[in-house]
């Protein structure tokens, strides 16, 4: 059954992210061989549309008014809704990020439609668009379809393979001109707290760090060994709560959800509150001088050592692997 599909596109720092890309991998398979529409909203986005037309995307569609510069509930909602209208999709997909969970509740509700989050897989099954998401913190996971009216869903990031990026490929790309009005909500200034860097729920390495790391000053030893893979630095709430770095680095049922290749955990005990933001990591190592510490039962490998003596043996043996590279 082809299907018309509107991938919600994000962008950050006048970049796409790429759980967008992802958006639009899933957005094939919920289209089954029918039209799959980019939308970008924001203040100038057409330069990213050739990106996602890349990607996979057939189409582009560019929402651009200057009070969606920032992100504003109001603002974004208008937006898509008036592309919604528009194009009258049968799917509509976008990243369960912050901006996503904040946006698609709105428009589900507003198109009276079925909404699936966070889903990590889709697949389609004798017509039915089929989602898997974990549940119970990640212990479990459950499938969910919604038979009836348009397929709302936002995707995890990191769990989507994209598809092959292809330079050839030609898509029309088109400008809506939308009104924005009624915005109960104005930016005034946006402070940025978090690391530079790469994206924590987008990286690909996450060395994470916890109560052991016993300072902020340990934390630079974990920058270190992050940077080394192109990564990014986490923590635990217990990290969190002693100062030793920004609450904008926590993982965990009250911090972020991730899902990278690898997963360095350093000084992290392992409380199922922790565990319920990184289960789901494809490899996990974790080092730690309490051999009986319960994250090792979530580990694929265990170190059982003082991280500050483990963590500078690493970065010195990688640091050797990139000279012979």
């Amino acid at each position: 059954m082809a299907r018309k599909v509107l991938v919600v596109g994000e962008i950050r720092d006048n970049l796409l992210r790429k759980v967008s890309l992802e958006a639009v991998a899933a957005g094939k398979t919920i289209a089954e061989g029918g039209e799959v529409v980019a939308l970008l909203c924001g203040e100038s986005v057409g330069h990213l549309a050739d990106e996602l037309i890349m990607y996979g995307a057939d189409r582009v569609v560019t929402a651009e008014n200057i009070q969606l510069k920032s992100y504003t509930t109001d603002g974004f909602t208008q937006a898509v809704m008036t592309v919604i209208e528009r194009e009258q999709p049968e799917g509509i997909v976008m990243g369960h990020t912050a901006r996503g969970k904040d946006l698609s509740p709105r428009i589900a509700t507003k198109l009276q439609a079925g909404l699936v989050s966070d889903a990590i897989a889709v697949e389609v099954n004798g017509g039915d668009v089929i989602f898997t998401r974990p549940i119970y913190s990640g212990k479990a996971f459950e499938k969910k379809s919604i038979t009836e009216g348009i397929i709302c869903s936002t995707i995890r990031p990191n769990n989507i393979t994209l598809l092959e990026k292809d330079e050839s490929r030609a898509g029309s790309v088109e400008s809506v001109a939308v009104e924005i009005k009624s915005l109960r909500t104005v930016i005034k200034e946006i402070v940025r707290k978090t690391s530079e860097g790469v994206d924590l729920s987008e990286a690909q390495v996450i060395v994470a760090g916890g109560r052991g790391v016993k300072s902020a000053e340990g934390f630079k030893l974990l920058e270190e060994l992050a940077d080394l893979f192109s990564g990014a630095v986490g923590a635990s709430r217990g990290a969190c709560d002693a100062d030793y770095c920004d609450y904008s680095l926590q993982i965990g049922q009250t911090g972020k959800v991730v899902t990278p290749d690898l997963y360095i955990a350093c000084g992290i005990s392992g409380a199922i509150q922790h565990l319920a933001g990184m289960s789901n990591s494809k490899v996990t190592v974790a080092i730690n001088k309490d051999a009986e510490a319960p994250i090792f039962d979530a580990a694929d490998y265990g170190i059982v050592g003082d991280l500050f003596e483990v963590v500078p043996l690493l970065i010195k043996e990688l640091k050797k692997e990139i000279v012979n590279v």
